[in-house]
């Protein structure tokens, strides 16, 4: 009876070190995994991150200059600078394809549910002279979407879905947003919607990332002024030359300066472009804090497994301790008993 109750203890002793082992085995294959993908994701966001970082000096110069043409020009003649009461509202919402990347969407679609909540307040607009422009009637919201997360994120919240890009890749080239911008803008010159804006994720560092909601139409120089103000403090990653333009962009004057061929023919021109840059800016911002987040969730992913790696070493190593205990106790039960 003794007998049949040692073998009995062994085998399970023996089962349930191996489910042990086997579970060891397990999360140290998934650490190589995580830590594979840390490193992928490190390669991927230094790229991101130096994308992004050059295009904020085009950025902050073309707003700069826009924002002294609109000066001299008001807004009569142009389309994308006239400001209209909302009846529809567009949201540009840049979201990742993937998963694994901690935070990032949640964070993004957290922001956006926020400021649809108030749709009346987002909706506000102001004429040149400071004046609000409030809503007439209820605010229709649509959301166009960069990335498959976004498609899954109006669906949730039951806002019409106009079209979702999810095609770009990590080596975004400028040319492959001008769909984008294209859409946006012909649908803002036929009245279909009276205003655009853009959520997207703005990199600060690897560690800190901050959502944010900014109008793309109509251009507004009031919101232009705001976000030459951040980037003026915020100069991260840009030349000491490049600081000098923006400074200098400030301060720039084009009261002495000939248009050719003419003034609104040049405005005309810049106008998109600087609808198409800002677009384009915000999509290397949010990519290279997807990466950023991706980077840190993976790391993250990697210590966990490790530390839990080395608790199933320990309960393995108390659990094959506890085995030899018994069997020594079992051994000397016997022989005490045959005495």
């Amino acid at each position: 009876m003794i007998c049949h109750f040692t073998i009995c203890i062994l085998i399970f002793d023996m089962i349930n070190t191996k489910a042990i082992k086997n579970r060891i085995k397990s999360v140290a294959n998934t650490q190589k995994i995580t830590k594979a993908m840390e490193m992928v994701s490190a390669a991927k966001m230094r790229k991101a991150v130096a994308s992004a970082l050059n295009t904020r000096t085009y950025a902050v110069l073309a707003r700069a200059l826009l924002e002294h043409l609109s000066e001299l020009s008001g807004e009569a003649g142009y389309e994308l600078l006239r400001a209209r009461p909302v009846k529809n509202l567009l949201v540009v919402l840049i979201s990742s394809n993937r998963g694994l990347c901690g935070a990032f969407n949640s964070n993004i679609f957290k922001k956006t549910a926020l400021v649809l909540q108030n749709k009346n307040e987002l909706s506000k607009q102001l004429d040149r002279d400071g004046k609000e422009i409030f809503p007439e009637e209820e605010v229709r919201v649509s959301i166009i979407g960069v990335g498959k997360k976004s498609a899954d994120f109006a669906k949730k919240l039951k806002v019409e879905l106009v079209a979702v890009f999810d095609t770009f890749g990590d080596g975004l080239n400028f040319e492959e947003i001008l769909p984008v911008s294209k859409l946006i803008i012909e649908e803002y010159k036929k009245s279909i919607y009276d205003k655009v804006v853009v959520a997207f994720t703005d990199y600060k560092s690897s560690l800190n990332q901050i959502a944010k909601v900014r109008q793309l139409l109509p251009v507004s120089t009031y919101e232009l002024e705001g976000m030459l103000a951040e980037l003026g403090r915020d100069k991260t990653g840009l030349r000491q030359e490049a600081k000098e333009e923006i400074k200098d962009a400030a301060n720039f004057s084009l009261g002495n300066y000939v248009f050719e061929p003419s003034e609104e023919d040049i405005v005309k021109d810049i106008l998109p472009r600087l609808v198409e840059i800002q677009l384009y800016q915000s999509i290397l911002e949010s990519a290279a804090s997807e990466h950023s987040a991706r980077m840190l969730a993976m790391r993250n992913a990697s210590d966990a497994a490790g530390e839990m790696i080395d608790e199933l070493n320990l309960t393995f190593n108390k659990a094959r301790q506890a085995a030899i205990t018994q069997e020594i106790a079992e051994i000397a039960g016997g022989t005490a008993a045959l005495e």
